[in-house]
């Protein structure tokens, strides 16, 4: 007993003692949120409505006005309307490289069998001619005129169509095309259009259409013109006052030195590059004359010969000579596409004329924030002329230097064609 009562005492000694620890928190700081004020103007169309169902508001007006700016809204009619013409410009890409490909074929389907129609009525006219007096010729003599009559016949039509000439207008028109489109992706992509960029885009397309027409009657350009003349693919600059004004050097990236060099590669232009494309483009016109004249009346002359084989031995003679003439004749008009080459030479002379044109342009713009930034139209010139800046600027420096000497440049602008 005595044992237990010690034992209650220490039992109860020891739950007695009391540990003593603290944790000290710093204490945060206070920090006050400031909840906007709403209005019932403001609220969301969802807590509206809650509001309206738990507290019995009635007749709560939740409906609300989309507000579209005027601005906003002619921006994306603009952009619509450049987009509808873009989708434009490229089907007209799809249509003239199609039937660019259909007038090359016809170059070569055509070529082909005139130059087949004549040599066998060639050799038909000259077996005919071999033949001894007395043995029966009348088929050989009437096939060989009804062939070259039909070579005669078909030569008119070529010649005057000029298959590669076509082919080339066909090609020329869809690259342009297509650097259209390019033009106005890049512009739809780094800004958006204004209604002045529609009514360009417009003009281009229409000037281009002009410029370069798919139908063949009618419209079809004129193969030979009294004389050569470039060709015109872009609306009319209109031409500007030119107001002298001091030009502070770094505005927008143009100068006085700038414009000067400007204007001696016009100058370069114009005495080198242009005169030379139309002293070319005028000895191929005169020689594409020339052949167009001379296949149909050589198969004219065989036809005409051939149905007087077997009453002398010249008529055989002149009739497969004349045929062998012209078939070398086609070969070398359309074989060698002599019309192509007219046509390179008109798109080329056009290319320096839009070229000089709208460096003039430029130039003259008074307004120079109006302007493209000067270093950037310099690059590029330089790569339309297949130049670097440097040798741009030299090729400038002479042509002043020549000028002040009174000697004409020895270069031309160019250097790709």
């Amino acid at each position: 007993m005595a044992a237990l009562q010690t034992s209650s005492l220490i039992f109860s000694s020891s739950s007695k003692t009391i540990v003593n620890a603290a944790i000290h928190v710093p204490k945060l700081p206070k920090i006050r949120f400031t909840v906007p004020k709403t209005t019932p103007t403001t609220l969301p169309k969802q807590l509206v409505q809650e509001l309206s169902f738990k507290e019995g508001f009635k007749n709560v007006n939740t409906t609300t006005t989309p507000y579209k700016s005027y601005e906003n809204s002619n921006s994306s009619n603009v952009t619509e309307q450049l987009y509808a013409i873009l989708e434009a410009v490229d089907d007209r890409v799809v249509m003239h490289g199609n039937i660019g490909e259909q007038r090359k074929n016809w170059n070569t389907l055509l070529l082909n069998s005139i130059n087949m129609i004549t040599l066998t009525a060639s050799t038909m006219a000259g077996v005919a001619a071999t033949c001894v007096p007395g043995m029966p010729i009348l088929a050989l003599k009437l096939s060989s005129t009804l062939l070259f009559s039909a070579a005669t016949g078909l030569s008119l039509v070529m010649n005057k169509l000029q298959p590669s000439q076509l082919t080339e207008e066909q090609r020329n028109a869809s690259r342009l095309f297509r650097q259209l489109q390019r033009q106005l992706q890049t512009l739809l992509a780094l800004r958006s259009p204004a209604e002045q960029d529609v009514k360009d885009a417009m003009e281009k397309v229409i000037a281009l259409d002009r410029a370069y027409p798919l139908p063949l009657v009618g419209a079809m350009l004129e193969k030979f013109p009294e004389k050569y003349e470039p060709a015109v693919w872009l609306p009319s600059n209109k031409s500007q006052k030119i107001q002298r004004t001091s030009l502070a050097k770094g505005n927008n990236g143009w100068s006085e030195q700038l414009e000067g060099e400007m204007r001696e590669i016009i100058q370069v232009i114009k005495n080198k590059d242009l005169e030379d494309y139309e002293r070319l483009g005028n000895i191929v016109l005169k020689i594409n004359k020339v052949l167009a004249i001379s296949g149909p009346l050589l198969t004219g002359v065989a036809a005409f010969s051939s149905a007087f084989v077997g009453n002398g031995a010249w008529w055989g003679v002149m009739a497969a000579t004349t045929g062998a003439l012209a078939s070398a004749v086609n070969s070398f008009e359309h074989g060698g596409q002599v019309g192509m080459v007219f046509e390179m030479y008109r798109n080329s002379g056009g290319f320096f004329k839009h070229f000089e044109e709208s460096i003039k342009t430029t130039i003259e713009d008074r307004d120079l924030e109006k302007r493209e930034n000067g270093e950037l139209f310099e690059t590029k010139v330089a790569l339309k002329l297949g130049r670097s800046l440097s040798q741009l600027r030299d090729m400038a420096a002479k042509s002043a230097s020549s000028r002040a000497n009174g000697t004409a440049v020895d270069e031309f602008a160019s250097k790709l064609f």
